[in-house]
């Protein structure tokens, strides 16, 4: 596996644009299974996550045609049944955790598929019942198999519209039962849906093809199912984690930055909730500039308390960030609390933190005190094995900051999320080698 050696102490300078979103990425190319016609999609990222979605779908006999480096035309006019009954296709589902929003298209298309339980990051608990229950909601069944350790859905029929309340507001699992219902009869009502802007996304692209999807941007959705959808093109948005992670990099190494073409307005509370941690984020048309600075004050709240920072559904800020604001929590002025809520393993790459000199509490699995150094005192560099994408950044940002040289094992967790990020940041001044 590979590794990253990285000299820390280094100043960013100059510019750097964010690569296509790889959550939206991961929807809309589960998406083109839907139609038999073609789907254009571009801005997509570079990255592993991705490519092995992409490798998938020509297995299950989607044509791809790579027009240019980040733009692709899909075709599904025929899908490729034995291999959808393989356990080469089982086994790469099992590895890959976009793959569960296969179950909707496929449940849509066919009547039927057959699933084995996705992989993806060891952040703890990842249920997949919101999933299940939609499926069930629209009128399909499902059994599991103990032989080949899979699900099995089936639909009788047509797939028939339902209301139904989601338990949780869980993406994929609000993306997986939109996919499938735009092809159900009947209508679909979801509340409690997701309305993150990669899921409004799916839904605009799904009604350039001809679904009729209202109530897009709230959290309630309703689905007029149609007989069949057709061909589209579609540009994925920037990706709002790597922009978190590059205002994150610019502040805790004293950095001036600019963040290109971020699509700011779709960015939500990510900006603001940097400026809380007292990090100047300046607008710039569609540009974020992030000026030097030697200090930034962590907010208190309006009665003095210590600030917290807490991941929620949308309009809240996304879990994925909260490694990286804990990260540049360690040399802020002041305190915070960060709680993980979602995800109960999401904290536990803080003891490498702790051992490069970082000064954090963890109070439970969800809960840790950071109380920053503000740059009196640099992180000490440290060999770490990076657990999954965002703690991986996390610790990649440690190490931009620390005194001497870290060493980061199994990047390609890194990899699965950020594209050729030791080369994109390698030119604006940072010195990180990769070893394979």
């Amino acid at each position: 596996m590979a590794s990253f050696v990285v000299e820390g102490g280094h100043r960013l300078h100059g510019s750097i644009t964010p690569s296509g979103a790889k959550n939206e990425a991961l929807q809309v190319l589960c998406a083109v299974l839907l139609s038999k016609e073609t789907i254009v999609i571009d801005n997509i990222p570079d990255i592993l996550d991705v490519n092995n979605l992409i490798d998938l779908l020509r297995e299950m006999g989607v044509r791809v045609e790579k027009q240019s480096s980040r733009r692709y035309a899909f075709t599904a006019a025929t899908l490729n049944s034995a291999y959808l009954d393989s356990e080469d296709f089982r086994k790469r589902c099992n590895r890959l955790r976009g793959s569960v929003m296969f179950i909707g298209p496929l449940l849509a298309r066919l009547g039927q598929v057959t699933y084995a339980k996705p992989g993806g990051d060891k952040i703890g608990r990842r249920r997949l019942d919101t999933h299940f229950q939609g499926m069930l909601n629209l009128g399909a069944t499902f059994e599991y198999n103990k032989n080949l350790l899979a699900y099995t859905f089936k639909a009788k029929q047509c797939l028939q519209g339902a209301y139904m309340l989601l338990d949780e507001a869980s993406v994929t699992g609000t993306a997986n039962i939109v996919m499938a219902a735009v092809l159900a009869q009947g209508t679909t009502t979801i509340y409690n849906a997701a309305c993150e802007p990669y899921l409004q996304q799916l839904c605009k692209m799904l009604n350039r093809m001809g679904a009729k999807i209202s109530g897009v941007g709230s959290n309630l959705l309703t689905i007029e199912g149609v007989r069949e959808l057709h061909g589209t093109e579609h540009t994925l948005l920037p990706d709002m984690i790597e922009v978190g992670s590059f205002i994150g990099m610019a502040a805790i190494t004293g950095s001036e930055l600019t963040i290109k073409n971020v699509q700011y307005d779709d960015l939500g509370i990510i900006p603001e909730t940097f400026r809380r941690m007292g990090i100047q984020v300046v607008r710039q048309g569609d540009d974020i500039y992030i000026p030097q600075q030697e200090h930034y004050q962590i907010e208190s709240f309006l009665d003095g308390s210590i600030l917290n920072i807490a991941d929620a559904p949308w309009p809240g800020l996304t879990p994925d960030l909260l490694s990286v604001i804990l990260v540049v929590a360690t040399q802020a002025r002041g305190s915070v609390l960060i709680h993980q809520k979602m995800f109960e393993s999401r904290l536990f790459f803080v003891d490498k933190l702790i051992d490069m000199g970082a000064q954090i509490i963890l109070c439970d699995p969800h809960r840790a005190v950071v109380i920053g150094h503000d740059h009196q005192m640099q992180l000490k560099r440290n060999n770490m094995t990076s657990p999954d994408i965002r703690a991986g950044i996390a610790m990649l940002i440690a190490a931009m900051s620390a005194d001497g040289i870290s060493r980061i094992d199994h990047i390609d967790q890194i990899d699965r999320g950020y594209e050729k990020i030791e080369e994109r940041l390698n030119a604006i001044g940072a010195h990180i080698i990769r070893e394979d």
